[in-house]
């Protein structure tokens, strides 16, 4: 029975499907950024209150203003300003913990940002 369903995921695997399952696990794209002071704060000077708020601030400062931590790096996806306003939807969507956020909002971490198709986790290293 087992050389059988070796066999039977073998035949999958090689006729492709299941790839789409393999390929969910996948990030589209990952980057690291620290989420510094001037993240945490819009263009009109407000302080913001959300992780999603402040990430989606971090990378309007790096790809729209040229305000960038020495620590980011960059990213394809979010430098397309659509893609940065669905930056709360996409959090929301995704598995960051509430500690995470929490940190993001309450300190100046040091991020991964893990992008998938429909949602992003957020990490903090």
């Amino acid at each position: 029975m087992r050389a059988f369903k070796s066999a039977a995921i073998a035949a999958l695997l090689a006729t492709g499907a299941l790839a789409p399952a393999i390929a969910q696990d996948q990030p589209l794209e990952s980057y690291y950024a620290r989420l510094s002071a001037q993240d945490h704060f819009n263009s009109q000077g407000r302080r913001l209150t959300t992780a999603a708020a402040i990430i989606r601030q971090d990378r309007a400062n790096f790809h729209k203003f040229n305000r960038r931590d020495v620590e980011d790096e960059s990213d394809r996806f979010f430098r397309i300003a659509a893609n940065r306003a669905r930056l709360e939807a996409l959090i929301a969507e995704g598995q960051s913990t509430p500690d995470v956020l929490d940190r993001v909002v309450n300190g100046e971490p040091m991020v991964r940002v893990d992008i998938y198709d429909d949602y992003v986790n957020v990490l903090v290293d």
